[in-house]
């Protein structure tokens, strides 16, 4: 299996167009220290390739990894199609700028479509423009991907709706799947990678299915749970906003510690965030334990 990390930021990215954080501030005159929105690729099979959530950077993603470049052919793309893990803008802003596709395919929970569908509206709007196919993500087992070598499964991590879905029905079924971890796994060798960018929770579910994953990429989006109202950027604390903090109590830098993958990386890091400092002692600290933070344009192969 082979992955591209695309993105490492939280909403906004770094830099945040409107923050003149010390994260932002830095990413401005250090170029080398911007983060795209998170979000990675899979490879399903031979020149096809699935983005794991579609940000409002997708397509200076896409021209920033050759390997999901268009040809040979004007109008052929690698790009096979979007899975998501949730509703939030900042994960789905980037389906539109996929409109010039043929088609595309969104695989996503019964909760993250309807959102879709009856909170942006997003079927109607892009209609005139593309046609889009849905697949449900499958929550009780893995299912094939496209009929692909991959399977994919979504693990219920948090019930929290966007914020412009808060008062829409339930979806059909009472799903309430509103935030997933995917745990994608190659049929052909077993190797497995778990994909959790927003924690609100680390269940049970969860443990079970990175234990014997080869590759982690978790929510790091605060060092610590006090940080959003110690920055000012919010007044909630890290859990109250949906995202385990890395440290400090109920922190998942413990838990990641013992988890036995080769490769544990944290994503999805908010511009608060001291690790967005490539010197910051943070970063030092996970090595410690064997943890890293992910960079953008990596390619991690299992």
């Amino acid at each position: 299996m082979r992955l591209l990390v695309l993105g490492t930021a939280a909403g906004g990215g770094v830099p945040q167009w409107n923050c003149a954080c010390p994260g932002c501030a830095a990413a401005r005159a250090e170029p080398g220290r911007r983060r795209r929105h998170a979000s990675i690729a899979v490879e399903a099979g031979a020149g096809r390739w699935y983005i794991v959530n579609a940000t409002p950077d997708i397509g200076e993603q896409i021209e920033e990894c050759g390997p999901l470049h268009p040809g040979p052919e004007r109008r052929a793309t690698p790009v096979a199609g979007v899975i998501l893990t949730d509703a939030e803008l900042d994960h789905t802003l980037g389906l539109p700028r996929l409109r010039e596709a043929d088609g595309v395919r969104i695989v996503a929970t019964g909760a993250v479509r309807s959102a879709l569908s009856a909170g942006l509206r997003l079927d109607r709007v892009l209609a005139p423009y593309t046609r889009l196919t849905w697949t449900d993500l499958a929550l009780t087992a893995p299912e094939p991907l496209e009929g692909g070598p991959l399977e994919v499964q979504g693990i219920r991590v948090s019930g929290k709706r966007p914020r412009y879905a808060v008062e829409l029905p339930d979806a059909a079924g009472g799903d309430d799947a509103w935030v997933v971890a995917l745990r994608i796994r190659d049929r052909r060798d077993g190797r497995a990678v778990v994909y959790a960018p927003a924690l609100g929770i680390w269940p049970d579910e969860l443990d079970r299915a990175i234990k014997d994953a080869d590759c982690v990429l978790v929510d790091g989006t605060f060092w610590d749970d006090e940080e959003p109202r110690r920055t000012g950027c919010s007044s909630r604390t890290s859990t109250e906003m949906g995202h385990l903090p890395i440290t400090g109590p109920g922190g998942t830098a413990e838990r990641l510690a013992d988890v036995p993958a080769a490769r544990r990386l944290y994503t999805h890091l908010n511009n608060t965030n001291p690790l967005v400092d490539p010197d910051d002692a943070g970063h030092r600290r996970l090595a410690a334990s064997g943890i890293e933070v992910a960079r953008e344009r990596m390619v991690i192969e299992l």
